[in-house]
């Protein structure tokens, strides 16, 4: 593979931000050497239709230019089926998600562009968001991938967090009856 890097810069629309840090680096994994900022963004089959067939077609066109049309495998592209992750809040079968990180602090504003810090409060998990991402094949000792690089984000509108369901008592608890109870 050349040193050139080839990327496709994306805007992906209303779509749910997930899992993020983007006001402090965190270490994701045991193995990760340095912290970096990430995020996850939920799109919604019907709603982001259009954008997700950008992304597909952002990945099919790196794999043939970069891999020459050898797919490194579903589970080593940006772009994944959101039933993956079936028990967490936002995924499901309707849905697509795209994992996005970097090195620096990604730009995070406002409807009106004014930048945002984590004490404004306004972008959390579970509101909605425009991001822009760079779409790039990675190809060295580390593996082939196709991996999201975030930009920025844009608070959209807001949504229901993500995490703050109800806690339903009976899959917490059982019922004690009065015949059950036990000595001190």
């Amino acid at each position: 593979m050349s040193n050139q890097v080839t990327k496709h810069i994306l805007t992906l629309e209303n779509v749910r931000l997930s899992f993020p840090a983007i006001f402090q680096p965190k270490k994701f994994a045991p193995t990760d050497t340095k912290s970096s900022y990430n995020a996850t963004f939920i799109l919604d089959k019907k709603v982001n239709a259009k954008a997700i067939a950008t992304v597909k077609a952002s990945i099919d066109s790196l794999i043939k230019e970069v891999f020459k049309g050898k797919n490194p495998g579903q589970q080593k592209l940006c772009l994944r089926d959101g039933s993956e992750k079936s028990e967490t809040d936002g995924y499901g079968e309707g849905v697509m998600f795209i994992n996005a990180r970097c090195e620096k602090r990604p730009l995070v504003v406002n409807r009106d562009l004014t930048p945002l810090t984590e004490d404004d409060g306004i972008v959390y998990a579970g509101c909605y968001v425009y991001a822009k991402i760079e779409v790039w094949a990675q190809d060295n000792l580390y593996g082939r991938r196709i991996n999201a690089k975030l930009r920025s984000i844009q608070f959209y509108k807001d949504g229901k967090k993500f995490g703050e369901g109800a806690i339903d008592p009976t899959k917490e608890f059982q019922v004690i009856n009065d015949d059950d109870e036990s000595p001190v």
